[in-house]
């Protein structure tokens, strides 16, 4: 493990941030005490079982629930015709994703046409979940079964299966504004003129890439308990990243107030973007209204690979000028991402992120939303990012080797720096992209020698934009000088540590000290979802402006205690002290102890909208070795670099790396929605969609580097993101340069990279 800090910034010594105390939560983890999803049993309940189309694509002829109904066991039924009309406004749900609200709807519970196979149709709440699995068998459902599309190049030919009779197509680029097409959006970025950089470039290289649909494979499914108390108020128990999103959707869909609803947080085993969105809290909803009892559901591993949202397939084209001495003049990109049944794909953070870390004068890049018979996509982990940033960084690479120059020193040349403008207009603040490569550079893994054949080594450049957004923290300061710090963001990196220590610090107190806690809907003030890499920014923002609001408070006590003017107290390491009588001192603890004789309890808070979340970047070196018979991939060395701005607790930010380096490595070389003709998964089981296992990687090694960013009291930048931008591209760089012939197609599975081992004419 390394820490490096860029020696041109100056770093303020902290007593708590920048340390590495023990996880509030992890021992409740590690014994098992702590509750997730699939631990609530509340009294009475009864539980839920969905009901999932065998087709890809198919219109409803007739649903049939009675027999279902009559079911001894079998307490109530629904389908699409217990939810209210919905309208076409859009709603948020997920990182800067958002969807027709009509089309939300109809994804939790389909109406006319199934889009995918796993789309639900109907659900029941049964005294038991054995009856429950047996009655679905008695609903009646008649399919007309349509052809299936299942790739995004395919859905945009003419005569493509249209999913959505009433799509209107975008009217950007000449498109008809007709309806009856796949194509549901379209963006364009543009900076300077692309044709005048390609005229003055002296080497153009153009390639197509490809990547499958994939999974977040987060452990934890989804789950859900709901209870619609007699009050008429909804309660949800769920795994989620946010209790107020998870709210917010549930109105609109059950066309509630939210102040009739309360989501309770619970523990939650993995999101990475792939819990933002509600798939069974309304169905739950309305079988708990139906029955009076609390429902719960919880799917299957089937039914999350299945019928949630996993992040996009792609297809990019992209095209990059550069002269001779290596400078980057144009760049140009045609991005189109499937979003499975229903509108909603990342191709924005593609096209923003694709040619981020650099300074080029001349950018065009449109990008493509695109429905397919595939489910649903949601986000995952800096979403759009990974694919953008796998073209161009395989472009860059060929580049590098055309020129015959070091492909890290080709980086620097035109990395992005404060001011730099990228392709959406968008200026640079201070960054720490010149810093993070450089940290690669002098690294001793790139210096080291690669001996052997078919071994390679590939470097990768990345970025992430960093989310913000709104966010609430209440302080209780407890008669022993303890702290309850409530918060509403959920937590899945270790962040209520993280914003305990920036509250700690500020307030010079011990973090032992500080009892955080991730309250409902009802008991904190509006936070936006965990995702963007914003929790510890946003949240830490608010606890850091409530440990001044404490701060205040605590001076205001010494100055009645002592009768003395505020201006005579000065609060420093952890207490009071008297400016003009050094004899006069209190510690924190003795304030709160006696806070009830000197005006009532020492409450804190701050709700705050936060501004100012810098982009992240980061970078990776990686080596593998190739089996020229079988076509296996074996990554012998990584190291994984990231500027997480100040790290606030090192250990979760090298945890967050190498989580990244992870995910990226198994989208690059195995993982992948493998699909039948008429739109069948496949590989629906953890045995056969192959995410990569500690057996089949080295130790990461996480490399951290400081740029801290101006825009937060304590420098932070979001970690959680940016580090699953490079992977793709490294292995791809790396493989390709064991193997003489560039990877363009993801997964490089053994099948794959052997193909061009032995065929390398047909690349």
């Amino acid at each position: 493990m390394a820490t490096l800090t860029d020696p041109g910034m100056t770093t303020q010594p902290y007593k708590i941030v920048g340390k590495r105390p023990i996880r509030h939560d992890g021992v409740d983890k590690v014994t098992g005490k702590a509750i997730y999803g699939a631990d609530i049993h509340l009294p009475g309940l009864v539980h839920g079982k969905t009901l999932r189309s065998p087709h890809a694509h198919a219109r409803i002829i007739r649903l049939d629930t009675s027999k279902a109904e009559a079911h001894p066991e079998v307490l109530a039924v629904v389908t699409h015709a217990d939810l209210p009309w919905t309208d076409d406004r859009l709603t948020q749900v997920g990182e800067d994703l958002v969807m027709s609200l009509r089309y939300l709807a109809t994804s939790v519970l389909a109406s006319d046409k199934v889009l995918h196979r796993g789309h639900c149709v109907a659900a029941l709440a049964a005294t038991n979940p054995h009856a429950a699995e047996e009655a679905l068998g008695l609903i009646e459902v008649e399919y007309d079964e349509l052809p299936a599309v299942t790739n995004v190049e395919d859905a945009m030919r003419d005569g493509a299966p249209v999913l959505h009779d009433d799509m209107v197509a975008p009217e950007s680029l000449g498109f008809e504004s007709v309806a009856g097409t796949n194509v549901a959006g379209h963006s364009q970025q543009e900076l300077g003129s692309v044709a005048e950089g390609f005229a003055c470039a002296d080497l153009v290289i153009e390639r197509e890439f490809r990547t499958e649909m994939v999974h977040q494979g987060y452990i934890e499914p989804q789950t859900c308990t709901a209870i619609w108390g007699e009050d008429g108020r909804l309660t949800i128990w769920n795994s989620s990243q946010g209790q107020f999103g998870m709210r917010d959707q549930i109105a609109r869909i059950l066309d509630l107030p939210v102040s009739d609803i309360k989501v309770v947080p619970l523990e939650i085993g993995g999101g990475f973007g792939g819990k933002l969105r509600a798939y069974l809290e309304p169905v739950a909803a309305l079988l708990s209204k139906k029955t009076l009892k609390p429902v719960k559901i919880t799917m299957s591993r089937a039914d999350v690979l299945e019928a949630t949202g996993p992040t996009s397939g792609s297809y990019t084209k992209i095209k990059v000028g550069v002269t001779n001495d290596g400078s980057i003049v144009a760049g140009q990109g045609y991005i189109a991402f499937e979003s499975g049944a229903y509108p909603g794909s990342s191709h924005n953070g593609a096209a923003t992120s694709m040619f981020s870390p650099y300074d080029i004068p001349n950018l065009l890049i449109d990008s493509f939303d695109v429905v397919d018979n595939k489910p649903s996509t949601a986000a995952y982990r800096a979403p759009g990012a990974p694919i953008g940033a796998f073209a161009a960084e395989c472009v860059i690479d060929e580049i590098a080797e055309e020129l015959k120059v070091d492909p890290v020193e080709l980086r620097l040349k035109n990395a992005a720096k404060e001011g730099t403008r990228m392709a959406n207009g968008t200026l640079h603040p201070l960054i720490g992209s010149i810093e993070t490569m450089e940290a690669v550079k002098r690294h001793p893994h790139y210096r080291s020698p690669l001996e052997g054949e078919y071994v390679g080594r590939g470097v990768a450049f990345g970025s992430w934009g960093n989310g913000a957004g709104p966010a609430c923290v209440v302080a209780n300061v407890l008669p022993n000088g303890k702290v309850a710090l409530v918060e509403g963001s959920v937590d899945i990196g270790g962040t209520r540590t993280s914003i305990s220590q920036q509250f700690a610090e500020e307030l010079g107190i011990s973090i032992t000290d500080i009892l955080p806690h991730v309250a409902d809907t009802d008991s904190i003030g509006f936070t936006s979802n965990t995702g963007g890499s914003s929790v510890t920014f946003k949240s830490g923002f608010a606890a850091y402006q409530a440990a001044l609001d404490v701060k205040k408070q605590i001076v205001e006590r010494a100055a009645i205690t002592w009768e003395a003017s505020l201006d005579e107290i000065i609060y420093r390491d952890g207490g009071v002290h008297h400016l003009s009588k050094p004899e006069l001192s209190l510690t924190f603890t003795d304030i709160a102890k006696d806070a009830n004789q000197t005006g009532g309890p020492i409450v804190g808070r701050a709700n705050v909208t936060s501004t100012g979340a810098a982009r992240a970047y980061a970078a990776m070196i990686v080596d593998v070795s190739v089996d020229p018979e079988t076509g296996k991939t074996t990554i012998s060395r990584c190291t994984a670099f990231q500027d997480a701005g100040k790290a606030i607790h090192p250990s979760y930010v090298e945890g967050q790396i190498q989580g990244g380096a992870v995910q990226g490595i198994g989208w690059a070389l195995n993982e992948e929605y493998f699909m039948s003709g008429d739109g069948h998964m496949v590989n629906a089981t953890l045995l056969d969609y192959r995410m990569p296992v500690a057996n089949d990687l080295p130790m990461i090694e996480p490399v951290i580097v400081e740029v801290p960013n101006p825009g937060h009291p304590y420098g932070v930048r979001g970690v959680g993101e940016a580090g699953i931008v490079p992977p793709l591209a490294a292995v791809a760089n790396a493989v390709s340069r064991a193997i003489g012939v560039r990877m363009v197609d993801l997964p490089m599975s053994p099948g794959a990279v052997s193909g061009k081992i032995i065929s390398p004419a047909e690349v």
